[in-house]
């Protein structure tokens, strides 16, 4: 196996306060890996600190083999400003080539190629021309995905990326990223959604109130007094 990120020892934390402690778990290439745990568990903080958006307290968190911390694309949360963006389809999907521009002020061939390729394997080639803040909730996630997938096909981190859909465009979107795991990619997702965790997932990182509880296979994870007592509590929370 081929490790892509490895944290040691990892401490989490902001304004003083640690969320999170003593994290220490390897993503593969080509992993799926799911980030479980109770609201405040710390799991948005672990996506910001492998971004590297809100660096850790204390240990390690390293890029490793063929990729580095500017080749991930991410989905973050969508706020409701965010949602009411003003932009058509095709200009958002082609943001995600800005970091390959640099200084240049314009986007290459090459890049709007990729933009239209990418809408059309997402399935909205034919949303380009329509503004963003029209389409449905669905719609707005794979746009959003096409325009991670324009900065990178190396590595994804998704953060609570069904929040807010209907049950069926949350399958349709599972099944999305699922397809794009089956192709190389690698996938980090943060969720609350245990029972499509288990489904899809390769792996499991599931942290508690500043700790690790478990990482390892989901297969592993569904043996385990952590994995059995989350996903227990969680099927009676849906009877």
């Amino acid at each position: 196996m081929s490790a892509q990120m490895v944290c040691r020892n990892a401490a989490l934390g902001y304004e003083g306060r640690i969320v999170a402690e003593k994290l220490d778990f390897t993503i593969n290439k080509g992993d799926y890996l799911c980030i479980l745990g109770e609201n405040g568990s710390g799991k948005s903080t672990l996506i910001k600190a492998i971004l590297g958006i809100r660096p850790q307290v204390s240990g390690e968190i390293a890029w490793c083999g063929d990729i580095k911390k500017n080749e991930v694309g991410y989905l973050p949360q969508q706020t409701v400003v965010q949602k009411d963006f003003p932009a058509s389809v095709r200009e958002i999907v082609r943001s995600g080539c800005l970091a390959k521009c640099g200084l240049r002020p314009f986007y290459s061939r090459a890049e709007k190629e990729l933009a239209e390729s990418t809408m059309k394997q997402l399935e909205i080639d034919k949303l380009a021309k329509r503004c963003y803040r029209e389409i449905s909730g669905g719609q707005q996630q794979r746009v959003l995905l096409a325009r991670a997938l324009c900065a990178t096909r190396k590595m994804l981190l998704l953060d609570e990326p069904v929040t807010g859909l209907d049950p069926k465009a949350q399958t349709e979107l599972y099944e999305l990223i699922a397809h794009l795991n089956r192709e190389g990619i690698t996938i980090i997702m943060v969720s609350h959604d245990i029972v499509s965790a288990v489904k899809y997932a390769s792996h499991i990182l599931h942290i508690g109130e500043r700790k690790q509880l478990f990482f390892g296979k989901t297969s592993d994870y569904l043996k385990s007094p952590h994995g059995k007592l989350f996903i227990g509590s969680e099927m009676i929370g849906n009877e």
